[in-house]
């Protein structure tokens, strides 16, 4: 199919998975706005999903995401979903595996806290960093060591940024809200383990998708060693500034 205007053709089957995916989630987002457990904190947890969501729509022609990066986003989607319609801390995941098994979830692990929030963190690393790793190498043209890093990287920046984001929304709305939406559970680490989830859940799928490389790609261990080859002997910073004004 050919080019429009220097902008991929669309590929329908690709773009009827990702509408089929799209309704799925529409459906789903719809049935637990309905109801929840405290509308603000719904609404407050909902504002970056819209704007994420809007952008992935808009950005479609430009950046066409593989089917695995929009599956991986899809889950992650649903998954913050309910956590927004109970609130954090009150996800009912034992409740649901009492029902199942005559026992808590949380007995049988030994733990005391509502741990959904923790389970989402680590899945932000988990499903996120293929989709983060297909636009550094096909944006940036991260190569070898690069294409697994920096994937890595950006989800703990973003996940820092996040933290700081909970911060200030908890310190600005105060009172009940801010207490449902920073999700502490009276843990003052909670940041620090929501990050290290984070980077956990992003080092399983790079040593994941590195694992996969190593085996189906040719040139693997080459195009690692390249990208962590100096390109450019001549130092930077004071030395550039010169040779920049030194230019004709």
């Amino acid at each position: 199919m050919a080019r429009l205007a220097g902008k991929p053709a669309l590929n329908y089957p690709h773009l009827r998975y990702l509408a089929i995916l799209g309704v799925v989630f529409g459906v789903f987002w719809l049935a637990l706005a309905i109801h929840p457990s405290d509308r603000h904190d719904w609404a407050l947890e909902n504002a970056l999903v819209l704007a994420f969501v809007i952008g992935l729509a808009a950005g479609y022609r430009q950046f066409t995401f593989s089917r695995i990066s929009y599956t991986l986003i899809f889950a992650f989607l649903c998954l913050h979903t309910i956590g927004a319609h109970y609130t954090y801390a009150e996800v009912p995941y034992d409740a649901a595996w009492k029902a199942l098994t005559g026992s808590t979830f949380n007995e049988m692990m030994g733990w005391e806290r509502n741990h959904f929030d923790r389970l989402v963190h680590f899945s932000y690393g988990l499903l996120f960093a293929y989709p983060l790793r297909e636009v550094f190498l096909r944006v940036a043209q991260a190569r070898g060591f690069w294409g697994y890093f920096l994937p890595l990287d950006f989800t703990l920046a973003t996940s820092a940024l996040f933290e700081l984001f909970e911060w200030a929304a908890a310190t600005i709305f105060g009172g009940d809200l801010g207490v449902a939406y920073l999700g502490t559970q009276g843990d003052v680490w909670d940041a620090h383990k929501d990050m290290l989830l984070a980077g956990i859940g992003a080092t399983v799928a790079m040593t994941i998708t590195a694992l996969i490389n190593s085996r189906l790609q040719r040139d693997f261990a080459r195009e690692w060693s390249d990208s962590l080859r100096v390109k450019q002997a001549q130092p930077l910073g004071e030395d550039e500034i010169e040779r920049m004004l030194n230019q004709p």
